[in-house]
């Protein structure tokens, strides 16, 4: 497994962000307080994961994961470790329908990870009581009745997750607005707090692409160059590492474990390192 490391280390690499995503208040900079220092990470998860991804979890999702759902885990990480990207592939149109989050799918739905929505109607009874105050000054609670119940149908309706095996869900943003985070985390929040659930997990942009998008070309369908730049497509408000644990600190997955993984430039087939100096 791989080597511990200076939780402090789990910041996100601030030199590589423009000073406006740096400083965004919807951004966090690093996990907050529910969150597993590193070192309680890495048991859990390969090292070879470790290596080519950002990794952070919530709430012991790791060991949770590793422990209880081994099998689940195996699937995501091989998938994980399969998954490569092209610079064309960044610079081609499409957000989170493009070509990327579809290299994902071809791994996973043949291995049984469906997409899953949640229903659910609630029954309301109302109890009345009396009270009755005695000589002794106690008081006695008199039941006088019990309404018939009342069913609100649909109060749990629209809760959505891409891709749900077992008791494990999971969730790629690759290019959506940020505001997607917010439909995907309460809905492994109403899918955990149902039952239906014990932890989630989360692939998106790590942030240190950036570097990438503003060296990658943006094409347009026919694969032509249309812009030296990418990086306008991948914008502030976008679907990256920075918005997604801003939500995550702020708890919006209530109290459904969390394991986040973020895509480095280690993750694209045809890019030098060099190239982003």
């Amino acid at each position: 497994m791989g080597q511990q490391q200076d939780p402090a280390q789990q910041a996100l690499d601030t030199s590589v962000l423009s000073n406006a995503e740096a400083t965004a208040d919807d951004v966090a900079l690093c996990p907050g307080v529910t969150a597993d220092e590193l070192g309680d990470i890495e048991p859990y998860i390969s090292e070879e994961v470790l290596q080519l991804y950002d990794v952070y979890s919530y709430r012991h999702a790791a060991a949770l994961l590793a422990t209880s759902f081994p099998d689940e885990l195996r699937e995501i990480e091989s998938a994980l470790l399969g998954f490569r990207i092209t610079k064309q592939d960044i610079g081609m149109p499409g957000g989170n329908e493009s070509e990327i989050p579809k290299k994902i799918s071809t791994t996973l739905r043949p291995a049984g990870w469906v997409e899953a929505r949640i229903r659910g109607d609630l029954v309301v009874r109302m109890q009345e009581h009396s009270e009755t105050f005695l000589d002794d000054g106690t008081v006695q609670k008199n039941k006088l009745l019990e309404s018939e119940p009342r069913q609100i149908e649909n109060f749990i309706d629209g809760h959505k997750i891409d891709y749900v095996k077992g008791r494990v869900a999971f969730d790629l943003e690759w290019n959506s607005k940020d505001q997607t985070f917010d439909r995907d985390l309460y809905a492994m929040r109403a899918f955990h707090e149902c039952g239906l659930v014990s932890a989630g997990i989360m692939l998106t942009r790590s942030e240190k692409l950036d570097p990438v998008f503003r060296k990658v070309p943006q094409l347009d369908k026919f694969g032509n160059t249309v812009k030296p730049s990418v990086k306008s497509k991948y914008g502030a408000s976008t679907t990256w590492m920075g918005k997604l644990l801003y939500r995550l600190n702020a708890g919006r997955h209530g109290g459904c474990p969390v394991l986040v993984f973020g895509i480095t430039p280690k993750l694209i087939q045809d890019w030098n390192n060099d190239e982003q100096d």
